[in-house]
């Protein structure tokens, strides 16, 4: 019987509370965190089997939020054994009009979430001397696209993606895995479905991506025990090169 547990940040739509339903899925204990307690109470009806998800909302932005979110998990199931920092918004415009709060808004939920999140599970992993942290960053970071203006979120996410070798190698010592996922375009309620034909040609595929394949690929990589320090495009061929 799986007994392992994971922390999933932004469970309470799009790929995170596609993330939840695949590991219920597969036997995992979910603790779900969003900035919406409404919303998560939501999600977790959707989700079920209530004996084994946690929701613990709060703004994952804010370092207390982190600690309880591992401090909550370990009290109820006993330990994390998987952290996916998820939680993140897409804010593609021209560099010059990203305004301050713009910038603030995506260095809170998109970096500072990540960090404060990954500092609580890895106090935790590194007494357990095992874990898997895993990034969801994003395809454009490896390969930006003039049809799609996002420098910002090239900055951050391209950023996370060397954070994520970095920390592969901190955390190495104390068997603590550290890895990435970077989606392309993926299918979720926050694209407009008029926009579906531009959205299906910015990838050599030729077709958005499912939540499905976003959670295979970080299936895999909670299972991957000689894996440390990759960032997997999971985009339709996005990041192979100019397109």
């Amino acid at each position: 019987m799986n007994n392992r547990t994971v922390v999933i940040t932004g469970a309470s739509s799009g790929i995170g509370l596609g993330l939840a339903k695949a590991y219920l899925a597969q036997g995992f204990n979910v603790v779900g965190n969003a900035r919406s307690a409404e919303r998560l109470a939501e999600a977790a009806e959707q989700l079920g089997g209530a004996d084994r998800f946690l929701d613990v909302a709060g703004d994952i932005a804010q370092p207390d939020t982190a600690v309880e979110l591992i401090e909550r998990a370990v009290e109820r199931f006993g330990k994390v054994d998987v952290l996916v920092n998820n939680a993140g918004f897409f804010l593609p415009k021209p560099f010059i009009d990203y305004s301050v709060d713009d910038l603030e808004s995506l260095l809170a939920t998109n970096l500072k979430g990540v960090v404060y999140a990954s500092q609580a599970a890895a106090r935790h992993m590194i007494e357990r001397r095992q874990g898997h942290i895993i990034n969801i960053t994003a395809s454009i970071a490896l390969q930006p696209n003039l049809a799609v203006p996002a420098a910002l979120q090239v900055l951050i996410k391209g950023g996370l993606n060397q954070a994520t070798r970095a920390l592969a190698l901190e955390l190495s010592p104390f068997n603590i895995k550290v890895n990435a996922v970077a989606p392309g375009i993926v299918d979720t309620p926050m694209h407009d479905p008029a926009a579906r034909d531009f959205l299906n040609g910015l990838q050599p595929a030729g077709r958005v991506g499912r939540i499905e394949e976003i959670a295979d690929a970080v299936l895999y990589l909670s299972d991957a025990d000689f894996t440390t320090g990759a960032v997997l495009p999971v985009d339709g061929g996005m990041s192979v090169g100019k397109w």
